[in-house]
């Protein structure tokens, strides 16, 4: 399958099912695992979140009422190091009876610690700073510190993230938890499947009872089509603050003339 090919499947689990998102599918759904561009290595990840069922209500004076609108974000993926990556967001949406938006950007830098790559433990750090609209978040500017911890076997991938995301403003110091989870077994080839956990938490300094904050369970599939990395997912809103349903896709697209 070549890059068009490709693209149009992305767009097509997309458009095709009735866009839509709500305030807790940010403009990237995943956990992050050990994944990273070698040295001198460029891609891009199209990020596509489609919301089925979510909030008709704005939470805060200026959002955008989360309901019906579909987020495209393209992350470029810059390998550094052996160990570094730097990436850059830039955040789009389409509202539901609008033009498409520009929404913001972000900036980022990962590291991976020195591992083996197809077995044992892994672990990392991404750092992120970023604006968006006020009609996205109460606090444009912002930052977040996401710890990434997995392991790995032949069939086997376990991996989570505690995030922890506070804004940049002096006026408000409140920073907040997240912790994701994803486990996936392989079943043939470069194709696994499983389950990843979205978890907001609240405030480090006051944590919030399970039953609050957007938790959400997907049943998630990852492979390879015509040499492009690709994950779908189908997500359960498990909590009053989430979206009910929601579909995503990303795909991974090499800039740099590889095969």
């Amino acid at each position: 399958m070549r890059f068009n090919t490709a693209l149009a499947l992305c767009f097509l689990l997309t458009f095709g099912s009735a866009a839509t998102v709500a305030r807790a599918a940010q403009e990237e759904i995943q956990v992050y695992l050990d994944d990273k561009e070698d040295p001198g290595k460029v891609s891009v990840d199209l990020h596509n979140n489609d919301v089925l069922v979510g909030d008709k209500q704005a939470s805060y004076p200026g959002e955008r009422p989360p309901d019906h609108v579909y987020r495209l974000t393209p992350e470029f993926n810059f390998g550094l190091t052996r160990t570094l990556e730097a990436g850059a967001y830039l955040l789009t949406s389409l509202p539901p009876n609008g033009d498409p938006v520009f929404d913001g950007a972000k900036l980022r830098l990962k590291y991976i610690a020195p591992h083996d790559a197809t077995a044992g433990p892994f672990w990392g750090l991404n750092l992120e700073l970023g604006r968006t609209r006020i009609a996205d978040s109460p606090q444009p500017w912002n930052g977040e510190l996401k710890g990434i911890l997995g392991w790995r076997s032949r069939d086997w991938t376990l991996a989570g993230n505690l995030n922890g995301d506070a804004p940049l403003a002096r006026r408000n110091d409140t920073a907040t938890a997240e912790l994701d989870f994803k486990m996936a077994r392989r079943i043939s080839g470069d194709t696994s499947i499983g389950l990843e956990s979205y978890n907001e938490l609240g405030p480090f300094r006051h944590l919030e009872p399970l039953d609050q904050g957007s938790k959400s369970l997907f049943a998630a599939l990852d492979t390879v089509v015509g040499g492009h990395d690709l994950n779908l997912g189908v997500g359960r809103g498990l909590t009053r603050d989430a979206d009910r349903w929601v579909v995503k896709a990303i795909v991974n697209f090499r800039l740099d003339g590889r095969p």
